[in-house]
Protein backbone atom coordinates (compact mmCIF):
# COMPACT_ATOMS: atom_id res chain seq x y z
CA UNK A 1 0.00 0.00 0.00
CA UNK A 2 1.01 3.18 -1.18
CA UNK A 3 1.86 6.23 2.02
CA UNK A 4 1.02 8.77 -0.63
CA UNK A 5 -2.15 10.99 -0.10
CA UNK A 6 -4.29 12.37 -2.70
CA UNK A 7 -6.36 15.22 -2.60
CA UNK A 8 -8.84 15.61 -5.49
CA UNK A 9 -9.28 19.68 -5.79
CA UNK A 10 -8.71 22.80 -7.54
CA UNK A 11 -7.22 26.26 -7.34
CA UNK A 12 -10.29 27.48 -4.95
CA UNK A 13 -9.63 28.42 -0.86
CA UNK A 14 -11.24 25.32 0.55
CA UNK A 15 -8.80 23.43 -1.31
CA UNK A 16 -5.82 25.63 -0.45
CA UNK A 17 -6.18 25.34 3.23
CA UNK A 18 -5.76 21.54 2.96
CA UNK A 19 -2.48 21.86 0.77
CA UNK A 20 -1.37 24.36 3.40
CA UNK A 21 -1.77 21.67 6.41
CA UNK A 22 0.00 18.57 3.73
CA UNK A 23 2.73 20.87 3.46
CA UNK A 24 3.00 21.97 6.88
CA UNK A 25 3.11 18.54 8.19
CA UNK A 26 5.32 17.27 5.15
CA UNK A 27 3.51 14.84 4.04
CA UNK A 28 3.65 13.09 0.73
CA UNK A 29 0.94 13.47 -1.48
CA UNK A 30 -0.45 13.77 -4.90
CA UNK A 31 -2.83 16.27 -6.14
CA UNK A 32 -5.21 15.79 -8.79
CA UNK A 33 -7.12 18.38 -10.63
CA UNK A 34 -11.01 18.14 -10.96
CA UNK A 35 -12.65 20.42 -14.09
CA UNK A 36 -15.25 21.69 -11.73
CA UNK A 37 -16.22 23.92 -15.13
CA UNK A 38 -16.55 21.60 -16.66
CA UNK A 39 -19.40 18.93 -15.09
CA UNK A 40 -16.32 16.67 -13.88
CA UNK A 41 -17.26 16.98 -10.60
CA UNK A 42 -20.82 15.07 -11.67
CA UNK A 43 -19.56 11.95 -12.86
CA UNK A 44 -20.24 8.70 -11.31
CA UNK A 45 -16.77 8.22 -10.31
CA UNK A 46 -16.46 11.76 -8.53
CA UNK A 47 -20.13 11.69 -6.88
CA UNK A 48 -18.59 8.10 -5.13
CA UNK A 49 -16.10 10.53 -3.21
CA UNK A 50 -17.78 13.50 -2.38
CA UNK A 51 -21.82 12.57 -3.10
CA UNK A 52 -22.46 16.41 -3.11
CA UNK A 53 -20.17 16.93 -5.96
CA UNK A 54 -17.57 19.39 -4.01
CA UNK A 55 -13.52 19.63 -3.42
CA UNK A 56 -11.71 19.08 -1.36
CA UNK A 57 -11.91 15.37 -1.13
CA UNK A 58 -8.92 13.47 0.46
CA UNK A 59 -8.10 9.46 -0.04
CA UNK A 60 -5.53 9.12 2.85
CA UNK A 61 -3.74 5.05 2.58
CA UNK A 62 -4.84 5.15 6.74
CA UNK A 63 -8.88 5.56 5.67
CA UNK A 64 -8.61 2.78 2.80
CA UNK A 65 -12.15 3.09 1.15
CA UNK A 66 -13.15 5.74 3.50
CA UNK A 67 -12.47 9.26 1.29
CA UNK A 68 -13.09 12.16 2.96
CA UNK A 69 -15.04 15.50 2.02
CA UNK A 70 -15.34 19.08 3.66
CA UNK A 71 -11.91 21.03 4.41
CA UNK A 72 -12.71 21.32 7.75
CA UNK A 73 -13.37 17.72 8.28
CA UNK A 74 -9.97 17.14 6.80
CA UNK A 75 -8.01 19.60 8.44
CA UNK A 76 -9.69 18.25 12.06
CA UNK A 77 -8.46 14.33 10.27
CA UNK A 78 -5.04 15.71 9.76
CA UNK A 79 -4.17 17.54 12.70
CA UNK A 80 -5.44 14.37 14.95
CA UNK A 81 -3.47 11.90 12.22
CA UNK A 82 0.00 13.91 12.79
CA UNK A 83 -0.63 15.37 16.13
CA UNK A 84 -0.13 18.36 14.75
CA UNK A 85 -1.47 21.65 14.72
CA UNK A 86 -4.51 21.51 17.45
CA UNK A 87 -3.50 21.83 20.50
CA UNK A 88 -3.95 19.06 23.18
CA UNK A 89 -5.19 21.02 26.28
CA UNK A 90 -9.18 21.43 26.40
CA UNK A 91 -9.27 25.06 26.32
CA UNK A 92 -6.94 26.02 23.50
CA UNK A 93 -8.07 22.94 21.67
CA UNK A 94 -11.87 23.85 21.91
CA UNK A 95 -11.12 27.38 21.19
CA UNK A 96 -9.22 26.17 17.94
CA UNK A 97 -12.03 23.70 16.43
CA UNK A 98 -14.66 26.73 17.32
CA UNK A 99 -12.49 29.07 15.32
CA UNK A 100 -12.47 26.56 12.24
CA UNK A 101 -15.60 26.09 12.84
CA UNK A 102 -16.72 29.73 12.32
CA UNK A 103 -14.80 29.72 8.98
CA UNK A 104 -16.80 26.88 7.79
CA UNK A 105 -19.71 28.29 8.78
CA UNK A 106 -19.32 31.66 8.63
CA UNK A 107 -16.50 33.14 6.17
CA UNK A 108 -16.45 30.43 4.14
CA UNK A 109 -20.34 30.62 2.81
CA UNK A 110 -20.76 34.37 3.51
CA UNK A 111 -17.78 35.49 1.74
CA UNK A 112 -18.38 32.87 -0.74
CA UNK A 113 -21.66 34.68 -2.07
CA UNK A 114 -20.61 37.68 -2.52
CA UNK A 115 -18.19 36.45 -4.42
CA UNK A 116 -21.29 35.02 -6.62
CA UNK A 117 -23.19 38.49 -6.96
CA UNK A 118 -19.96 40.43 -7.68
CA UNK A 119 -18.01 38.37 -9.37
CA UNK A 120 -20.31 35.69 -11.23
CA UNK A 121 -23.17 38.10 -11.87
CA UNK A 122 -23.38 40.96 -13.95
CA UNK A 123 -22.57 44.39 -11.67
CA UNK A 124 -26.43 45.60 -10.26
CA UNK A 125 -28.04 42.43 -11.35
CA UNK A 126 -28.89 42.25 -7.77
CA UNK A 127 -28.38 44.94 -5.60
CA UNK A 128 -30.15 43.74 -2.92
CA UNK A 129 -28.35 40.25 -2.10
CA UNK A 130 -24.82 42.02 -3.23
CA UNK A 131 -25.60 44.81 -0.54
CA UNK A 132 -26.64 42.18 2.22
CA UNK A 133 -23.67 39.50 1.69
CA UNK A 134 -21.07 43.07 1.23
CA UNK A 135 -22.65 44.13 5.25
CA UNK A 136 -22.11 40.72 6.11
CA UNK A 137 -18.59 40.67 4.71
CA UNK A 138 -17.98 44.24 6.46
CA UNK A 139 -19.01 42.74 9.70
CA UNK A 140 -16.70 39.37 8.94
CA UNK A 141 -13.47 41.09 7.97
CA UNK A 142 -13.75 43.82 11.32
CA UNK A 143 -14.01 40.52 13.62
CA UNK A 144 -10.87 38.98 12.66
CA UNK A 145 -9.32 42.04 11.94
CA UNK A 146 -10.13 43.09 15.67
CA UNK A 147 -9.52 39.66 17.28
CA UNK A 148 -5.85 39.47 15.39
CA UNK A 149 -5.07 43.02 17.01
CA UNK A 150 -4.56 41.38 20.29
CA UNK A 151 -3.01 38.11 19.14
CA UNK A 152 -0.21 36.96 16.61
CA UNK A 153 -2.61 33.78 15.91
CA UNK A 154 -6.46 33.14 15.25
CA UNK A 155 -6.73 30.59 18.72
CA UNK A 156 -4.61 28.47 20.62
CA UNK A 157 -2.23 30.61 21.48
CA UNK A 158 0.00 29.09 18.41
CA UNK A 159 -0.50 29.03 14.13
CA UNK A 160 -3.07 26.16 14.00
CA UNK A 161 -5.13 24.47 11.92
CA UNK A 162 -8.00 27.42 12.25
CA UNK A 163 -5.25 29.69 10.97
CA UNK A 164 -4.86 27.42 8.00
CA UNK A 165 -8.23 27.34 6.66
CA UNK A 166 -8.95 31.01 7.57
CA UNK A 167 -5.33 32.11 5.06
CA UNK A 168 -6.79 31.59 1.70
CA UNK A 169 -10.48 33.14 2.49
CA UNK A 170 -8.97 36.82 3.69
CA UNK A 171 -6.98 37.28 0.47
CA UNK A 172 -10.56 38.20 -0.84
CA UNK A 173 -10.71 41.54 1.34
CA UNK A 174 -9.06 43.49 -1.33
CA UNK A 175 -11.23 42.02 -4.32
CA UNK A 176 -14.09 42.97 -2.09
CA UNK A 177 -13.53 46.51 -2.23
CA UNK A 178 -12.41 46.70 1.53
CA UNK A 179 -9.40 48.65 2.37
CA UNK A 180 -6.31 47.01 3.49
CA UNK A 181 -5.26 50.25 5.48
CA UNK A 182 -8.53 49.66 7.56
CA UNK A 183 -7.25 46.18 8.56
CA UNK A 184 -3.71 46.09 9.94
CA UNK A 185 -3.95 43.35 12.26
CA UNK A 186 -5.52 41.35 9.51
CA UNK A 187 -2.64 41.83 6.96
CA UNK A 188 0.25 41.80 9.13
CA UNK A 189 -1.59 37.93 10.01
CA UNK A 190 -1.78 37.35 6.21
CA UNK A 191 1.47 37.90 5.62
CA UNK A 192 2.91 36.18 9.02
CA UNK A 193 1.78 32.93 7.16
CA UNK A 194 2.43 33.63 3.67
CA UNK A 195 5.96 33.58 4.26
CA UNK A 196 6.22 30.61 6.20
CA UNK A 197 8.15 28.22 4.00
CA UNK A 198 5.56 25.45 4.58
CA UNK A 199 2.87 28.28 2.55
CA UNK A 200 5.34 28.94 0.10
CA UNK A 201 5.85 25.51 -0.82
CA UNK A 202 2.19 24.98 -1.18
CA UNK A 203 1.41 27.74 -3.32
CA UNK A 204 4.16 26.34 -5.70
CA UNK A 205 2.66 23.29 -5.67
CA UNK A 206 -1.31 24.72 -6.13
CA UNK A 207 -0.03 26.71 -9.04
CA UNK A 208 2.36 24.11 -10.70
CA UNK A 209 -0.72 21.27 -10.33
CA UNK A 210 -3.87 23.44 -11.13
CA UNK A 211 -3.82 26.98 -12.30
CA UNK A 212 -3.12 26.13 -16.13
CA UNK A 213 -5.19 23.06 -15.74
CA UNK A 214 -8.31 25.62 -14.33
CA UNK A 215 -7.80 27.88 -17.23
CA UNK A 216 -8.24 25.73 -19.79
CA UNK A 217 -11.49 24.44 -18.41
CA UNK A 218 -12.65 27.60 -17.52
CA UNK A 219 -11.63 28.25 -21.30
CA UNK A 220 -13.78 24.99 -22.58
CA UNK A 221 -16.65 25.45 -20.65
CA UNK A 222 -20.33 26.34 -22.07
CA UNK A 223 -22.96 28.42 -20.30
CA UNK A 224 -24.65 25.17 -19.85
CA UNK A 225 -21.48 24.21 -17.44
CA UNK A 226 -21.14 27.36 -15.58
CA UNK A 227 -25.07 27.04 -14.61
CA UNK A 228 -24.83 23.87 -13.04
CA UNK A 229 -21.74 24.47 -11.17
CA UNK A 230 -23.60 27.84 -9.62
CA UNK A 231 -26.39 25.72 -8.86
CA UNK A 232 -28.97 27.66 -11.62
CA UNK A 233 -31.76 24.86 -11.99
CA UNK A 234 -34.47 24.94 -14.50
CA UNK A 235 -36.87 26.08 -12.55
CA UNK A 236 -34.89 29.35 -11.21
CA UNK A 237 -35.20 32.88 -12.42
CA UNK A 238 -32.64 33.03 -15.15
CA UNK A 239 -29.42 34.90 -14.21
CA UNK A 240 -27.09 37.56 -15.78
CA UNK A 241 -23.84 35.92 -15.47
CA UNK A 242 -20.81 37.88 -16.50
CA UNK A 243 -18.28 37.26 -18.94
CA UNK A 244 -20.35 33.86 -19.67
CA UNK A 245 -21.04 32.26 -23.46
CA UNK A 246 -24.32 31.72 -24.60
Amino acid sequence: MTDTLILHGMSSPNVTKVVLMLEECELDYELRHVAVFNQEQFTPEFLALSPLAKVPVLEDPLLPGQPLAESGAILFWLAEREGRFLPSAAGPRAETMQWVMHQMANYGPMLGQLNHFTMALERGSEPYATARYRAQAERLYRLLDDRLASREWLAGGAYSIADMAMHPWAFYLEMHKFDPAEHPALVAWRTRIAERPAVVRAQERIAESFHAKVGASMGKASRADYERFYGIGPDMPPAKLARVPE
